[in-house]
């Protein structure tokens, strides 16, 4: 008997809640409807106000809203915006290039593409290699690694690509919390690791980072990462500037990769010589 009285009690519970909730808005109700009778004809216009705002208001949410197939709204994605893509007709006018692979690619083709141009105090780079790795420049004062100031950029696990700082300990690459890069952007799409970055022209003296209103010899590679940690380059031997390369003179250089160079090394060109010597010289 005592339980059903407590559960008697537990139900009148919300049923008096419910009663003090509305005899709490009634007298404002009604002391509403007293205004608007006293107003006269300021409460309708007040009235016709209160519903054209809701309506446009009702109207604009709706506008900027779509609905699924099921019929629930959801608010719209924001825009992105997209990886501007590489120019490279402005090559060798308005901005300097490196290319290295096949014959006549760009940006999207080459094995190898870099590009610098002057913007104020800053100079802007733009890389892209065919690499799901990490594709880098490094400035150096001799044709060698070792001593290098490096810019690369990385892609990591999270499919984001990040602009680090190195500094080459002999064949090691150390990285460098002192980031001069800025307005850093990337994309990895095509299996291809493409960035956009700036750093200053002049920077405090610094042992591992250059001045880029100096000239230097410009060293290029790329490779894998693994868990966004860089690892050894793709090849041996990578493409090196054939000279110092200076911020204020833009050129459009094109290195032919090892696929397209077998017959400009020097034993190729030896042996095309023995075998021409042999043919004319006939057999004894």
């Amino acid at each position: 008997m005592a339980e059903r009285s407590r559960g008697a009690r537990r139900r009148l519970v919300p049923l008096l809640l419910l009663l003090l909730a509305g005899s709490a808005a009634s007298p404002a109700e009604e002391g509403g409807g007293r205004r608007e009778a006293g107003a006269g004809e300021h409460g309708e216009e007040a009235a016709r106000h209160h519903d054209s705002s809701y309506g446009t208001f009702a109207s604009e949410f709706y506008d900027l809203r779509y609905l699924s197939e099921e019929g629930y709204p959801f608010p719209t994605a924001p825009p992105v915006d997209p990886f501007a893509k590489i120019r490279v007709d402005d090559c060798g006018k308005t901005k300097g290039c490196f290319r290295y692979g096949k014959p006549g690619c760009n940006a999207e083709t080459c094995d190898y593409f870099l590009s610098y141009r002057r913007i104020g105090a800053d100079v802007e780079f733009e890389l892209s290699a065919d690499t799901d790795g990490w594709v880098a420049v490094g400035f150096s004062s001799d044709k060698k690694m070792g001593g290098d100031d490096v810019m690369a950029c990385v892609h990591d696990d999270n499919g984001r690509v990040r602009i680090q700082h190195f500094y080459n300990v002999g064949q090691w690459a150390k990285e460098i919390q002192r980031n001069p890069a800025r307005d850093e952007e990337g994309v990895f799409e095509n299996n291809r690791v493409t960035c956009r970055f700036k750093r200053p022209v002049y920077v405090p003296r610094e042992e591992t980072i250059v001045d880029l209103h100096l000239s230097w010899y410009y060293l290029f590679a790329w490779g894998p990462a693994i868990q966004g940690s860089i690892t050894r380059h793709d090849i041996d031997s990578p493409p090196v500037s054939e000279r110092v390369v200076s911020i204020y003179k833009y050129e459009d250089i094109f290195m032919p990769s090892a696929a397209y160079q077998t017959f400009s090394s020097p034993f190729c060109l030896l042996l095309i010589v023995a075998l021409t010597f042999y043919l004319l010289m006939g057999t004894p």
